[in-house]
């Protein structure tokens, strides 16, 4: 009976690593341009508005093909789906890699929009299939802190590779890591269902009456992410030159707010995640979420006037603002009709990435005019308006339960 258990933990560990690893790949590309920028901008004689239009168009393509992948993973299934993830995602590195000039560039971080667009879909339909509904919500919140861990790789691993052997050799190794990857994704996932069984399924579940508790949760969850991933987006964005362009930090010191961010936003993920897994409670948390993001930012605005807050409030951020995706998907996960997790993850999704897409040029559009701290604001509006929707949602869901 201990070998067993054993066995369970180690099987249900393989998975949620397997799950993270696919979330961090999913957005490889564009935290590798970003952490390699300095070296590819003169290599390949850009400006830096052209790089910052990548991260644009990886935001864009990926919010457009979003409700495309959410039917593809409800038709295929979550095995296909993640190997298909992750070989996009070597197509798009090598790509990069092997780029002889911008517009290849560009047309590679395009073509990462559709792993970016797979990966929640995939790995929620993934943990419907295989994880026990007592541990989906620890699951989801941790597979929802890959993307930070992919973060860090590119800061961190991948960045002293490129100091050592050059940018492309650098994203050269990623590419290969994610083709592992793939590899990984079909010997640890089970089998698909085939794709007529899963037809019938869906079609068993819509000839039964669905009450609009169950249906309503979507729409509203994709309108907070809109916002709420407008306000992340200009944070991630643009908090390190607001350090050291506005508090006078060092750019090692600017560059450490970013780390210290993607920390506290792996803690936040994993930590709120869990505690909506318990009952009724994922119900509450999203506004919950959204109005400690609007202090974090109003704490922001007010870090010039504060010596040390600055920290503060770059934890906050992360604390709150970062686990509201995370804390989305675990309702999507909890609320999904049978035959349409895929789908339902796939509308939230794209609401996240059109916020991402919209945020940080509209953010640095009215910076030079208002400056940082009435910027800040502008952020926190947003989260406040995230926070307000949440919280409509709530009373209407318990009028309807």
């Amino acid at each position: 009976m201990g070998s067993r258990v054993r066995s369970d933990r180690v099987a249900m560990a393989s998975v949620t690593g397997m799950l993270t690893a696919a979330m961090g790949f999913s957005m490889l590309q564009l935290f590798l341009l970003g952490a390699l920028g300095p070296r590819i901008v003169p290599d390949l004689g850009m400006s830096p508005a052209m790089l910052g239009l990548t991260t644009t168009v990886g935001f864009g393509m990926a919010a457009l093909l979003s409700p495309m992948a959410g039917r593809m993973v409800d038709a295929l299934g979550p095995r296909r789906c993640l190997a298909a993830l992750l070989g996009l995602v070597t197509v798009a590195l090598t790509l990069i890699a092997a780029a002889p000039a911008y517009w290849v560039l560009l047309l590679a971080v395009g073509f990462g929009g559709a792993p970016q667009a797979l990966a929640n879909p995939a790995t929620n339909k993934a943990i419907l299939a295989v994880v026990p509904a007592a541990r989906r919500a620890g699951v989801t919140g941790t597979k929802q802190s890959g993307v930070q861990f992919g973060a860090i790789a590119a800061g961190l691993p991948l960045t002293a590779l490129a100091s050592v052997a050059g940018w492309r050799a650098s994203v050269w190794v990623a590419a290969g890591t994610a083709a592992v990857a793939a590899l990984w994704v079909w010997r640890t996932l089970p089998a698909d269902p085939k794709r007529d069984e899963q037809a019938s399924a869906a079609a068993g579940f819509a000839a039964r009456p669905i009450g609009a508790a169950t249906v309503g949760v979507v729409p509203w969850l994709t309108v907070f992410s809109v916002f709420l991933g407008a306000g992340m987006a200009s944070i991630n964005t643009y908090l390190a030159l607001f350090g050291e362009r506005r508090l006078g930090l060092s750019a090692a010191a600017a560059g450490m707010l970013v780390a210290v961010l993607g920390v506290a936003g792996i803690a936040g993920r994993i930590g709120w995640a869990r505690v909506a897994g318990r009952a009724g409670v994922a119900v509450v948390l999203p506004a919950g979420l959204g109005f400690g993001s609007a202090v974090s930012a109003l704490l922001l605005a007010v870090a010039p006037m504060v010596s040390g807050l600055v920290w503060v409030a770059v934890v906050s951020v992360g604390v709150f603002g970062m686990a509201g995706n995370a804390v989305s998907m675990v309702l999507v996960i909890q609320r999904a009709a049978p035959g349409r997790a895929g789908r339902d993850s796939a509308l939230v999704s794209a609401g996240f990435f059109a916020g991402f897409a919209v945020g940080p040029p509209l953010f640095g559009s009215l910076v030079p005019r208002i400056g940082y701290s009435s910027g800040w604001l502008m952020v926190a509006a947003e989260f406040a308006v995230a926070a307000g929707v949440a919280a409509m949602w709530a009373m209407r869901d318990r009028v309807h339960a």
